[in-house]
């Protein structure tokens, strides 16, 4: 006679804290046993080895899929551990667990996690064999899109290997492909494009004599304002920093992009956001006359 629902609930509740203890510990050397992968595969570019390092990475691109994939488990199980009362309430699954528990009976048997095999045999005695062999087909669809791929026998993508390459390249100082170092130290020479300062050379609309000659007087006259008021760049700069997403096997190559324009480390979003100005304005359209700033700058003395 099998155990009444109830007394199954907290059997699961404690497979699924080991089960979690276990993904985070699984994923943390997966993730050191990364690093020196991703070494040695820098080593194999720098000594001119592309054909090797093309099969090589693909080891590396499972591993990262793997530990993709315990991430999702991982969060399915805390999902679980936190909704465990609907666990109790029902016998049938409820619809708001039923892809969390698609997901890991499908998965668990994939996985090398003991602890998560264990959470899909309890899960099994709740649920009922038909249940299982649903999730076991996915026939109805309720397992995770993302777990059926991380799960996929095909080899990864040309334009996945390529991107890896170039990116462990990039994070080992290594130059491939050829070329690509000065091409980036050539755009930081660059830097960010100059800004739109406002003159009186041409633009429509020539100077009269009066601003010529009193072009002196209005420099002098502004420094003082200046001085007088503070500056723009007045007080601490923005604190917002905005750091791109982490590399992953869905998206290699992660970039932080505003107005449609990515951002790099030598370009400031001010810049990227800036519109370039069709018409430069002369110093007699928006600028007051010589008398008029002597005014405000005396008034502005008092």
């Amino acid at each position: 006679m099998p155990p009444p629902s109830s007394s199954l609930v907290p059997r699961i509740k404690v497979q699924l804290k080991l089960a979690i203890a276990r993904l985070r510990m699984v994923q943390k050397r997966d993730e050191a046993l990364a690093k020196a992968q991703r070494r040695a595969m820098a080593q194999l570019l720098e000594q001119g080895k592309i054909d090797s390092a093309r099969i090589r990475v693909e080891n590396i691109i499972r591993s990262d899929i793997a530990t993709e994939l315990h991430e999702i488990l991982e969060l399915y199980c805390e999902l679980l551990l936190a909704r465990a009362g609907l666990l109790e309430a029902s016998p049938t699954c409820d619809p708001g667990l039923e892809e969390a528990v698609k997901s890991i009976v499908y998965a668990a048997p994939k996985t090398e996690i003991k602890e998560l095999q264990a959470v899909r045999g309890l899960l099994a005695e709740k649920f009922g064999k038909e249940f299982v062999l649903v999730a076991m087909e996915n026939s109805d669809g309720k397992v995770s899109e993302r777990v059926v791929r991380k799960l996929s026998v095909d080899p990864p993508r040309e334009e996945l290997v390529q991107g890896y390459l170039e990116e462990i390249a990039k994070a080992y100082g290594v130059d491939w492909p050829p070329g690509r170092l000065r091409a980036e130290r050539e755009a930081e020479e660059l830097g960010e494009p100059p800004g739109y300062v406002e003159d009186g050379e041409g633009g429509g609309g020539g100077q009269t004599g009066k601003g010529l000659e009193g072009e002196d007087k209005v420099t002098e006259v502004t420094e003082e304002l200046s001085k007088a008021t503070p500056p723009r760049t007045f007080g601490p700069a923005s604190p917002l920093h905005v750091n791109p997403p982490s590399a992953s096997t869905e998206n290699p190559h992660p970039k932080v992009t505003l107005n449609h324009v990515e951002l790099t480390p030598t370009m400031k979003p001010a810049a990227a956001a800036r519109k370039p100005v069709e018409k430069k304005a002369s110093i007699s359209d928006g600028v007051p006359d010589v008398d008029e700033l002597a005014k405000r700058f005396a008034a502005l003395k008092r």
